[in-house]
């Protein structure tokens, strides 16, 4: 059967878009049905139910209208009588849909301009759903293009089948890019948006550095050399850690490369930021003390409750540990996720002096001793009266001076000023008006009763009601300033954890709650050895 032009025309048409477009031919024809069905019904009526086919492979074009099969019809132009349609289709049932070709006619002007703005926008959708599939996946990869154009500070980059905007606050400090300028960057979002898919890319998140060295070290894309954290300055300085899989391969070396030429390339793309590779480590305390380089460390002491760390430094070390404007350590605490306090070797030591003359002065007039008494408790590594009143006999008349009659009497008089010391607790506990009952919630001591009550919480229900802030307090940063707001119990070194079950077994208490249930269970386990 031989084709017009026109039909020929309405294929090629199709294709050509199809390519430019890089979506499927299928789509483009797709759209050019629906606009022709469009502009159908604005000479055939907008009631009616138009539809357009076009052959794929031949181009004919054919318009039909669908009417739907009734006993009685209301409104002749979707629906048909049965008598009617039988002549169609002797088979048509009343249900059925019959499908009445129309003759074809010419596009007016305004129809024409009609049917180009659905195709138009069939192909744009098209288009951007094609666009936010293909990046979708590619979160996390690092891209190349051109710059199209800069606005505001944003650079706005040619992708070749998508566009891509870089922020400013995404570009490495000083960096300028004209038109024309080739860009590599990190893709870290690409969101759905009513103008089209939004490609968010970076060049100063900490992933770009480890995508770039992926690049340049074959070891880390062969996956044998892993890159486990990345902090960066950027434009400035950054810190990498590596591991190796495989134990004759050296992560620092490899990274480094031969003259440092790897290393040498990612610093070249990151406008000359310096970068230290440190090998990562399983036990925190070395990881942090390699994190810390070049600055060398003497100790390092570790509160993973709060998730800090302690490291003294030799006093000459400080600047290089701090770095300018905290840079190094800042980079460190980013690194290993630990908050790092970093003291030199003096300040230390005159830390400790502190403290032990504190916890002196604390035993002697806990229990009534003399100095030298108190210092020998102290050096011995004793932080507490209630230490004291609680260890082993045999212990305490182990230290050198001390024997078993020294010992008795030092725990006695500890287990009395403790004695002592809860019984005017409890009396100001009284004096406050806090219940009794409270005493009976796990965790709850006759001197947080008093901290509690003197922050009006009196009663199992007013603890229940608590929020974990209330206790421990919280911190809150506004305008680049870190404030702390205190808690009820401050200065009792209770955790965040120990306040939440404090509160919980409250509310279990009050009937709030239910007990949980590996509690539960546990309670009948012992019922039932009893």
């Amino acid at each position: 059967m031989a084709v017009s032009a026109n039909r020929l025309e309405l294929l090629q048409i199709a294709d050509a878009v199809a390519r430019e477009k890089v979506i499927d031919r299928q789509i483009v024809l797709a759209a050019m049905e629906d606009a022709i069905a469009k502009a159908a019904r604005s000479r055939y009526g907008t009631e009616t139910e138009v539809h357009a086919d076009i052959n794929n492979k031949t181009g004919e074009l054919r318009l039909s209208r669908y009417l739907h099969v009734v006993d009685q019809v209301d409104n002749p132009a979707v629906e048909i009588a049965l008598q009617d349609a039988q002549r169609f289709n002797p088979a048509a049932q009343v249900g059925d849909t019959i499908a009445d070709t129309l003759p074809p006619f010419d596009f007016g002007r305004i129809a024409a301009q009609s049917a180009k703005q659905v195709i138009v926008q069939k192909v744009r959708e098209a288009e951007r759903d094609r666009q936010y599939e293909e990046f979708k996946d590619r979160i996390g990869e690092i891209v190349n293009g051109v710059v199209k154009r800069a606005e505001y500070g944003n650079v706005i980059v040619d992708l070749g089948r998508g566009e891509g905007i870089v922020r400013r606050d995404e570009l490495i400090p000083r960096e300028v890019f004209r038109p024309g300028d080739r860009i590599r960057a990190y893709v870290y979002d690409v969101r759905r948006e009513q103008r089209g898919p939004q490609i968010f890319l970076s060049r100063t998140h900490p992933q770009f550095t480890a995508k770039l060295f992926a690049q340049e070290v074959p070891e880390i894309y062969d996956g044998i050399i892993e890159v486990k954290a990345v902090a960066r300055d950027p434009g400035s300085r950054a810190k990498i850690a590596v591991i190796s899989r495989d134990s004759s391969i050296d992560p620092v070396g490899a990274c480094v490369g031969m003259r440092g030429s790897r290393v040498q390339a990612v610093v070249g793309e990151l406008q000359g930021e310096k970068i230290d590779i440190i090998p990562w480590s399983s036990d925190v305390a070395t990881f942090i003390v390699n994190a810390l380089q070049p600055a060398e460390v003497a100790k390092v002491v570790l509160d993973e409750d709060a998730e800090r760390i302690e490291v003294v430094v030799p006093d000459d070390q400080l600047s290089l540990a701090i770095g300018r404007r905290g840079q190094n350590v800042r980079l460190a605490s980013q690194l290993t996720g630990w908050d790092i306090d970093i003291l030199t070797e003096a300040e230390e030591s005159e830390r400790r002096q502190k403290e032990f003359l504190s916890r002196t002065t604390v035993f002697m007039e806990a229990l009534d001793v003399d100095e030298v008494v108190g210092q020998l408790l102290a050096s011995e590594g004793f932080r507490t009266v209630e230490e004291l009143a609680y260890v082993d006999l045999a212990e305490l008349a182990s230290i050198e001076g001390f024997d078993e009659d020294t010992a008795e009497e030092i725990q006695n008089r500890a287990r009395e000023y403790l004695a002592r010391i809860e019984a005017e607790f409890d009396a100001r506990r009284v004096e406050l008006g806090v219940a009794d009952e409270l005493r009976d919630v796990e965790g709850v001591t006759t001197e947080i009763m008093v901290k509690l009550g003197e922050n009006d919480v009196k009663t199992v229900e007013d603890l229940a009601g608590c929020a974990t802030d209330d206790l421990v307090g919280w911190t809150e940063r506004k305008g680049g300033e870190t404030t702390r707001h205190a808690g009820f119990l401050d200065g009792m070194e209770i955790s965040r954890e120990e306040a939440e079950a404090m509160i919980m077994a409250a509310r279990v208490k009050a009937g709030w709650i239910e007990a949980p249930v590996a509690e539960a269970e546990g309670e009948q386990d012992e019922t039932a050895e009893a």
